[in-house]
C-alpha cells in the first residue's frame, strides 16, 4: 500500500551530487547500471562493481559514451567484488575503505534466477543467500565507519516477491526443501529485514548512517533501452516483455526508487521505498510487506548472519566517526 505521492520528484533531475561518492554493486547491467548511470549524470563518483572485469569494463565505457552523447563528464572507477565470496568482500572493502570518502552504498548485486538445483559458495553457503543477503550484511559492515565518517547511506533491494508469497524463513540456507523459487523470495525477505535491523541498530547507536529499503517493481530487460554489452535481449524476450507493458517497467525506470533512496534528502532510516504503482511508475515511500517488519525474524537473520561472515559491525567505533 502506498503512503505517500511525494510530488515534486523528477527521477531525471536528480539532487546536484558533485563531490559525493558512492559505490554501487553489481553495476555491469541491469538495475545497478542504470543507478550507476543516473549517480553519475549528477555529478557524482561511482564505484562500480561486479565480478567480471570485461563486463564491468564494457558497463563503464558504455556509460561514459552515454553521458558524453550529453555533453556531461562521468567520473567513474572500477572495482572487482563477488557478494557471493567473502574474501573478495573484505579484499574490495579494504580497497574503498583506503580512499575514505563514501557517502553511500547501494547493495545491489543479486541473483534474480537461481539455479535449479542448490549449489554452495566455497565459502559453503547456499549461493543465492550468500549472494544477495549475507554478502552485502558482510559489505555493509566492513564499510561503516567510512559511511559513518560521511554521515551516509545505505540501500537494501528488497522485492516485490515478498508480498506475494508467504514463507517462514526458518531454513534460510535451504537445507532442505530448496527450490529456485523460494531460495530467491527467502533471500530478499531476509535481505529487506536485515535493512530494517540495521536502521534499529543504526539508531541504538548513534550511529550518523541511514539504512533504507526499496525496492524496483516488476523491471524487465525486454523494456529497456538495447546497449552494447550491457543489455542485448533476443527479439523474443523483448516481446513478451512488451505483452506485459501495463504492469512492468524497465530496468532504467526500476533504478528510480533505488536511486532516490541514496540520494533524497528528506529520506529517513527504515523508510521503504518502490514505484507508486507497486509494480511500475516513479518513487514513493511505501508499506513494507509484514513479514519484512517482523523484528523476531530480523533478529535471527541478523545473528545467522554475524556467526555465518565472522563479521561483527563496528557500531561503537562507528558511533564516534565525523566527517573530517
Amino acid at each position: 500500500m502506498a503512503v505517500d505521492e511525494s510530488p515534486g520528484w523528477d527521477p531525471r533531475a536528480l539532487p546536484e551530487l558533485s563531490g559525493r561518492a558512492y559505490l554501487v554493486t553489481g553495476s555491469n547491467k541491469g538495475l545497478g547500471f542504470f543507478s550507476a548511470e543516473q549517480l553519475a549524470r549528477a555529478g557524482a563518483r561511482v564505484i562500480m562493481t561486479g565480478r567480471n572485469p570485461n563486463r564491468l569494463a564494457a558497463a563503464k565505457a558504455a556509460i561514459t559514451r552515454r553521458l558524453q552523447d550529453a555533453s556531461l563528464d562521468a567520473d567513474l572507477e572500477t572495482l572487482l567484488l563477488d557478494t557471493s565470496n567473502l574474501g573478495s568482500i573484505r579484499a574490495s572493502a579494504a580497497t574503498v575503505r583506503a580512499r575514505k570518502k563514501l557517502d553511500g552504498v547501494l547493495l545491489n548485486a543479486g541473483i534474480v534466477h537461481a539455479p535449479r538445483h542448490r549449489q554452495t559458495t566455497p565459502d559453503g553457503n547456499e549461493i543465492v543467500f550468500a549472494t544477495n543477503a549475507l554478502g552485502h550484511y558482510a559489505l555493509a559492515g566492513e564499510l561503516l565507519l567510512s559511511l559513518a565518517a560521511a554521515r551516509g547511506r545505505m540501500v537494501w533491494i528488497g522485492s516485490i516477491s515478498t508480498a506475494l508469497w508467504r514463507y517462514e524463513v526458518t531454513d534460510p540456507q535451504l537445507e532442505h526443501g530448496y527450490s529456485p523459487w523460494r531460495a530467491y523470495v527467502q533471500s530478499k525477505i531476509v535481505t529487506a529485514a536485515l535493512g530494517f535491523e540495521a536502521d534499529r541498530r543504526l539508531r541504538a547507536a548513534n550511529v550518523p548512517v541511514a539504512s533504507v529499503v526499496a525496492h524496483p517493481g516488476y523491471s524487465t530487460s525486454g523494456r529497456t533501452p538495447r546497449i552494447r554489452g550491457v543489455n542485448e535481449v533476443t527479439r523474443l524476450r523483448r516481446f513478451t516483455d512488451q505483452l506485459q507493458r501495463p504492469i512492468n517497467q524497465s530496468k532504467e525506470h526500476g533504478a528510480w526508487p533505488l536511486v532516490r533512496a541514496l540520494t533524497d534528502p528528506g529520506i529517513t532510516g527504515g523508510e521503504f521505498w518502490g514505484p507508486h504503482r507497486r509494480t511500475h511508475g516513479e518513487p514513493q515511500r511505501q508499506v513494507a510487506p509484514k513479514i519484512t517488519r517482523d523484528i523476531d525474524l530480523a533478529r535471527r537473520a541478523w545473528d545467522l548472519c554475524e556467526q555465518t561472515t565472522g563479521m561483527h559491525w563496528p557500531l561503537d567505533r562507528a558511533s564516534k566517526a565525523r566527517r573530517r
